[in-house]
């Protein structure tokens, strides 16, 4: 593994240990060259995923960008982040075992407003008001009442 300080092509594994969820193996390395500790993740991966954007573009599945994403959505939210991480695991888990190499892009964005509806609400509105694409208050009203998220009150935002 290339070192992400100096670039040195190789690196040592120090230590190697299951992650806390058990779905990834957590690797400590040194580089000998710099002397530059680092830590890096392997998970297993059942197929290759290509997820279709709207445009009909094609991109390999990125579960980083995934987890960015929730990541912004819970941001500021009493969210233990152990949940989310189990919470993405389990999207792409459900992914991989689809039996599909292409998916479209709103199979992820519906599972994951699925996934976050039930860990917390404002979350899972704050995603929403993005992949649904909110251009007014008037949507997030609309959404709100919609899911039943709405306190009934007449109060404009």
């Amino acid at each position: 593994m290339r070192c992400p300080f100096c670039g040195h092509a190789e690196s040592q594994v120090k230590d190697s240990r299951p992650s806390e969820d058990g779905a990834a193996i957590r690797r400590r390395r040194m580089c000998p060259e710099c002397g530059g500790r680092f830590t890096t993740f392997e998970r297993v991966q059942l197929r290759e995923l290509i997820i279709v954007k709207r445009s009909g573009r094609r991109s390999p599945f990125d579960r980083d960008k995934l987890v960015r994403s929730v990541g912004l959505a819970t941001q500021k939210r009493p969210v233990d982040p152990e949940r989310v991480e189990r919470m993405v695991n389990g999207i792409v888990r459900q992914l991989e075992s689809m039996g599909e190499t292409e998916l479209p892009s709103s199979t992820v964005g519906e599972m994951v407003m699925k996934a976050l509806k039930s860990l917390d609400d404002v979350a899972y509105v704050r995603y929403a008001s993005v992949y649904r694409d909110f251009k007014e208050t008037s949507d997030f009203a609309k959404f709100l009442t919609e899911e039943g998220l709405s306190d009934g009150g007449e109060e404009e935002l």
